[in-house]
């Protein structure tokens, strides 16, 4: 059986290893024109600690751990205003956290399957012929494209139709100022204010940066621009990150991806493709890898024709609560006024506190639930 998987991500790259081992020809075909090293700081937990357990692989995500200690929350001159220890974290998660950055999970996912067909900077051109040329010669199609999928879009039609905008935009990159650097330490570092906030945190030499905030704009021609006049005035260490901002940062709008179906014929959707969660629910990887090998499960037991729908009925359930979880976080992680900002950042401080780690693995008990059984 051959697989043709678009999308080099996490979703891609669990879902090739997991075929594979089930001895499928699997090609993947990545529109960036290479690897791609950067992306967030995401917490890993959950469903995809489970599934990388499973896959060998828990080991070296460990190592690629960022080190990070605690995230802290500060006022514009500096001021603390709460926060949490990772420490406290992971004993609320019984040490099944890891903080890296993506593009580490990424790593580590290929070189975890060393010999794999990946084709950078392709992509599909319509449903039979590759941007390089090539026709599609595969049983099975596989978008795991993100959330701007192009194979959702030749599957199921324009992005609009689909894109669920929570109010937001976000922005990263990443910086070199040692200076800043030594500011910053060991810590994920949060400037709040009502409807906006920008973060600092080290990311294997360098600063990494995350900005969010309130808008239904649409979004812009020139983000660095709008990223200056919008966080200008959050205190030091923003405006020197500020300095920092390239001419072409990540920008883009939080959503989600609601479809009414993930299958289509021989193709399929996974990730972010067919239910991106959003920054705000904080699992996009996690997901991925579930949806990866949810599908290579139902494909173990069934044809295509029968595998693609079975493995929508028992991932769909369990990635539209994550949705729901972060419509519901969403508020809270970027409040709209101050007093809400004072209440966020004592609720996150509880885990520090004795009892905290047990009383905030009870309320994460549906967060951290994972679809392993």
């Amino acid at each position: 059986m051959r697989a043709l998987i678009c999308g080099a991500g996490i979703a891609g790259l669990t879902l090739a290893w997991w075929l594979r081992r089930a001895d499928w020809e699997v090609t993947v075909v990545e529109r960036a024109p290479g690897p791609r090293p950067d992306g967030y700081m995401m917490d890993f937990f959950g469903s995809g600690y489970d599934i990388a357990e499973r896959m060998g692989l828990i080991d070296r995500i460990v190592a690629a751990d960022a080190g990070i200690t605690a995230l802290r929350y500060t006022t514009a001159d500096g001021e603390p205003r709460g926060g949490v220890s990772y420490a406290s974290m992971r004993a609320a998660l019984d040490g099944r956290l890891v903080s890296l950055m993506r593009g580490d999970l990424d790593r580590v996912l290929r070189e975890a399957v060393p010999d794999l067909d990946i084709r950078y900077g392709t992509s599909l051109a319509d449903a039979d012929t590759l941007t390089d040329g090539s026709p599609v010669d595969a049983d099975l199609v596989v978008g795991a494209d993100g959330i701007h999928s192009r194979v959702r879009e030749l599957t199921f039609g324009p992005e609009r139709a689909f894109l669920r905008p929570l109010g937001y935009h976000t922005a990263s990159y990443l910086l070199t100022d040692p200076d800043l650097a030594d500011a910053v330490g060991d810590r994920f570092r949060i400037v709040a204010q009502p409807n906006r906030q920008a973060g600092l945190y080290p990311a294997g030499g360098h600063l990494a940066t995350m900005f969010v905030h309130a808008t239904d704009a649409p979004l812009t021609d020139n983000p660095r621009a709008l990223l200056k006049a919008r966080f200008a005035g959050m205190g030091e260490l923003v405006d020197r990150a500020l300095d920092h901002c390239p001419d072409d940062p990540y920008y883009d709008t939080v959503a989600q991806i609601e479809l009414p179906s993930w299958h289509r014929g021989r193709t399929v959707l996974i990730g972010d493709a067919a239910h991106a969660v959003s920054l705000m629910a904080g699992q996009g990887a996690s997901l991925a890898m579930a949806a990866a090998w949810v599908l290579a499960g139902e494909l173990a037991k069934a044809d295509v024709p029968r595998a693609l729908p079975a493995y929508e009925a028992r991932m769909r359930p369990f990635a539209e609560a994550k949705q729901r979880s972060g419509r519901r976080a969403a508020r809270w992680m970027l409040p709209e006024s101050r007093w809400k900002i004072s209440l966020r950042n004592r609720l996150l401080g509880v885990a520090d506190l004795p009892g905290g780690p047990t009383v905030v693995r009870k309320a994460m008990a549906g967060t951290a639930s994972s679809i392993v059984g």
